[in-house]
C-alpha cells in the first residue's frame, strides 16, 4: 500500500520544495521507492529535478507527462482521470511532474466541494481526482512512498491535494509569521476533515468509487533555521522556537488544554541548520546538496557541512519513515464510507 505525505505550510518561503526534493532523495537513498509529486501550480519541485530542456518536453501539449494531462478528461468534463506518467529521477526515485496549467482546475475543484454535500458523483469524481492520480502514479513503480509538495495557500486545488494525504508534514521558520500560519492552517485541516468525514463519507459515498479516508493526520513539524543577521539576534529566533511547540498542540491538533511542551518536543522531528552556503552549488548541478562533492565545489569547511547536511537528513528521513508506520492509515474508502477515528 503506497503512503501519501504532503508538505504543506500556508506561509509560503519556508524551504517547503528544498525540503521534499531532499527528502525524496534521502528516503530512495535509504531503499525506499519513493514519487515526489509536484501539485504546486508554480511547478518549482519539477524544476528543481529536472532541467529546461527536460521540462520543455514534459509541458509540450502533446505529451501528456503532468499532473494536467492526468485530470484533463475532468477538468474537459469527459470522464475520470487518466493515468499520469511518471519520470524517474534516480535510483528508485520519480517525479510525476508539475504544470502551470493547473490553476484552471481550481475553479472546477471550487465548484465541486458543496455540491459533494449533495452526494453529486461527477462532483465528487472532480474532487477526489488528485487521489486517484497519487496512487496510480504510485502503483506504476510499486512505490511505497508518495511525497506531495503544494503551494502556500488555503484554496480549492491545496484541499483536494490534502485531502489525498494520508499525512502532513509541516515545515516551519522560528518567526513570527510561522506560528500566525499555524493557527490558521490547523482549524482548517481540522474542518475539512470532519466535513469530509462526517458529511461526505458518511452520508453521500457512492458505492464502487475510490475516494480518499481524508485522513491528513499530522506527522509532526520541521523547523528550518535561516541565516541569523546582525539585525536578528539569536534571542528573537529562541523565543518564536519555544512558542511553536505550545502552537502546534493547540492550533494543529486540537488539544484544548495545553501546557508548555517539553523539550524535545515529540513533534518536532528536525530543525535543520542553515545550509545557505551550499545551495547555489547544488542548484548549479542539480543534485541533493548532501550529494555535493569536491568537483561540485564542496572543498575543506564546505565538505564537512555536506557530510553534516547528509547525517541531518538522514535522521529525518527516517524519523518521518518511522511516524507513518507507527500511524499507518487504512486504505482509502473507497465508497465505504470509512472515517478516520484518529482526529
Amino acid at each position: 500500500m503506497t503512503t501519501t505525505v504532503a508538505l504543506f505550510n500556508n506561509k509560503g518561503g519556508v524551504g517547503k520544495t528544498t525540503l521534499a526534493f531532499h527528502l525524496a532523495h534521502m528516503m530512495a537513498r535509504l531503499g525506499r521507492r519513493v514519487v515526489a509529486a509536484d501539485l504546486d501550480p508554480q511547478a518549482n519541485l519539477t524544476s528543481a529535478f529536472f532541467d529546461e530542456n527536460q521540462l520543455e518536453l514534459f509541458w509540450e501539449p502533446s505529451s501528456h507527462g503532468t499532473i494536467l494531462n492526468a485530470v484533463e478528461p475532468i477538468l474537459r468534463g469527459l470522464g475520470d482521470i487518466q493515468i499520469p506518467q511518471v519520470r524517474e529521477a534516480a535510483d528508485r526515485l520519480w517525479v510525476l511532474p508539475g504544470d502551470l496549467g493547473l490553476s484552471r482546475f481550481e475553479d472546477r475543484l471550487s465548484a465541486a466541494w458543496p455540491q459533494g454535500y449533495d452526494g453529486d458523483e461527477a462532483a465528487l469524481r472532480t474532487t477526489t481526482a488528485f487521489h486517484r492520480v497519487l496512487h496510480a502514479a504510485g502503483d506504476q513503480v510499486e512505490a511505497e512512498l508518495v511525497l506531495i509538495d503544494v503551494g502556500p495557500n488555503l484554496g480549492a486545488i491545496n484541499r483536494s491535494a490534502l485531502l489525498a494525504a494520508d499525512f502532513i508534514l509541516i515545515p516551519l521558520a522560528a518567526d513570527l509569521f510561522s506560528l500566525q500560519g499555524l493557527r490558521n492552517l490547523g482549524p482548517t485541516l481540522r474542518s475539512w476533515r470532519t466535513s469530509w468525514q462526517e458529511n461526505v463519507l458518511k452520508e453521500h459515498a457512492p458505492p464502487g468509487l475510490d475516494m480518499p479516508a481524508g485522513s491528513m493526520r499530522p506527522l509532526g513539524y520541521v523547523v528550518l533555521q535561516h541565516a541569523v543577521r546582525l539585525d536578528r539576534p539569536v534571542k528573537a529566533y529562541d523565543r518564536w522556537l519555544r512558542r511553536i511547540p505550545t502552537e502546534f498542540r493547540r492550533s494543529v491538533l486540537g488539544e484544548l488544554t495545553v501546557n508548555q511542551a517539553a523539550d524535545p518536543d515529540p513533534y518536532r522531528l528536525a530543525t535543520l541548520r542553515n545550509y545557505r552556503s551550499l545551495m547555489p552549488l547544488a542548484q548549479d548541478v542539480r543534485k541533493p546538496m548532501f550529494d555535493l562533492r569536491a568537483a561540485d565545489g564542496a572543498l575543506g569547511s564546505t565538505a564537512r557541512l555536506v557530510r553534516t547536511c547528509f547525517l541531518e537528513f538522514e535522521a529525518l528521513a527516517v524519523a518521518v519513515l518511522d511516524r507513518t508506520m507507527q500511524h499507518a492509515v487504512p486504505p482509502s474508502s473507497a465508497g465505504s464510507g470509512g472515517v478516520d477515528a484518529s482526529r
